[in-house]
């Protein structure tokens, strides 16, 4: 099994480049040299963060290589998608989540939440998952997932390792750390990549705040039901009255304390930024919020041993990885918006104008979805965004609705280990077995993307029209 993989990790290694050269010395009629490298380019990154040859992140440097090599894009705009603001959105989010975990909040606010709702099983299922969407609002799903998973094993050995409880718990765990990163810009890549596409594409700008009145309501919903239909398999039952008992919590540090007050700070200023501050600072935007958050936790003294509430030790661990893949799917992105490689493809996609939008919106979600199975989420929205900015110019519809349901349908997929980190993470547990999460992983996809389909199309209009 193991030569099999190698095996098929060293076709694709190859079949990579042998793609992009094909492409550059094929002959395309209607489409510029600069186009045909683009296209070249985005093939070969693309075949390699899908299957993973090598590391995402050696992947999402080769654009700083082959795009000025071969004509697609000069090295200073190519190397500028790097730099750009939404990834440093990101990074002080990332600072912030590492505070957060350095001084044991995320445990408080999930013992808390946990403790008020937790009386017998489904309410205890519906206690962990708020409290890890919660959590997952504000930092990586892979670290909320990290955090939760010994807290979820605490609750599986109260009640014995009963099942199908033990399961669901896990399975709570790992889709309610993607669904609640849905709810803010900061709380998964592909909403931060469907920002800055949007920006530089379309030259509008999604706030955190229009963000989160648009996702969070949608995160709500998708987590009732998702919450209602693990409890509905036999993991509830109503006549064991069994009140969980966790070990209590120390009293809150000063550091604690400190580090609460700065996010809920940057909170209140993200919330707050287009209908409050903007009046008098205008160029405040919430990129700077997220750095000024992240300085605070660098600068503010944690009141106990003369440290300060994060030191750039703890700091530098935050994964650097993501933010070049972040850059890498800018760089593509712009290499689209500047070439003719855009108009050339909407000449395609004009085939396509027999079908209903509705149709359209609802395979383009279908197919990012389950790509999102065997990719990263991050690599797929990374591809796939720019391409579809092209489907709707060419067939004259609203983009808007289109790339924020794609980036939303790159967060759901729930199958498989692969699919996302939490998913990995939970099954390592040895809970749920592949044929569990597969079954209902696919209940909860489909869900996902028809309420995905529905807030767009009903929802979307009211916020950003």
């Amino acid at each position: 099994m193991i030569r099999l993989h190698n095996i098929k990790s060293k076709l694709f290694f190859l079949v990579g480049p042998l793609l992009f050269f094909i492409i550059l010395w094929l002959p395309i009629e209607g489409l510029s040299d600069s186009g045909k490298a683009i296209l070249a380019c985005t093939s070969w990154i693309a075949i390699w963060w899908i299957t993973e040859p090598v590391s995402l992140v050696v992947t999402s440097l080769l654009p700083i290589l082959i795009f000025p090599l071969s004509g697609a894009l000069p090295i200073e705009e190519t190397t500028s998608s790097y730099g750009n603001p939404f990834i440093y959105l990101f990074m002080g989010g990332f600072v912030m989540g590492l505070a957060i975990e350095k001084w044991d909040l995320h445990r408080r606010i999930a013992f808390k939440i946990i403790g008020i709702v937790g009386v017998n099983e489904r309410k205890i299922l519906l206690g962990i998952m708020i409290a890890t969407a919660f959590i997952s609002m504000w930092i990586s799903n892979s670290a909320t997932a990290i955090m939760m998973l010994p807290i979820g094993l605490s609750v599986v050995d109260h009640f014995h390792a009963r099942q199908p409880f033990s399961r669901n718990i896990m399975l709570g765990i790992a889709y309610s750390s993607s669904i609640g990163g849905m709810a803010t810009l900061i709380g998964t890549p592909p909403n931060i990549i469907l920002a800055g596409i949007v920006k530089n594409s379309l030259g509008v700008e999604i706030s955190f705040f229009n963000w989160m009145i648009f996702a969070l309501p949608f995160a709500t919903i998708l987590l009732l039901l998702v919450w209602f239909y693990l409890s509905g398999f036999g993991s509830a039952k109503p006549e064991i009255q069994e009140t969980l008992q966790l070990d209590s919590m120390h009293p809150m540090t000063k550091g604690e304390k400190r580090v609460l007050m700065i996010v809920g700070g940057m909170a209140f200023l993200w919330i707050t930024r287009t209908f409050i501050w903007n009046r008098w600072m205008p160029y405040l935007d919430d990129t700077m919020i997220a750095i000024l958050g992240a300085i605070l936790m660098l600068v503010v003294p944690s009141g106990e041993k003369g440290e300060r509430l994060l030191d750039w030790k703890t700091a530098s661990k935050l994964p650097w990885g993501i933010l070049i893949l972040f850059g890498a799917g800018l760089a593509i992105a712009k290499g689209f918006s500047t070439t003719d490689l855009t108009g050339w493809l909407g000449g395609l996609f004009t085939h396509l104008g027999f079908l209903p939008v509705g149709i359209i919106m609802l395979l383009v979600f279908f197919s990012i979805n389950f790509l999102t199975e065997i990719s990263s989420n991050t690599a797929t929205a990374s591809i796939m965004l720019p391409l579809l900015v092209t489907l709707a110019q060419s067939l004259k519809f609203d983009a808007m609705p289109l790339l924020a349901g794609a980036a939303i349908s790159a967060s759901c997929a729930f199958m498989l280990p692969v699919a996302t980190p939490p998913n990995a993470i939970v099954f390592s547990s040895e809970q749920v077995t592949i044929k569990q999460m597969a079954r209902t992983g696919f209940v909860a996809n489909i869900v996902s993307v028809l309420l995905t389909f529905l807030f767009v199309k009903y929802v979307w209009g009211f916020i950003f029209g």
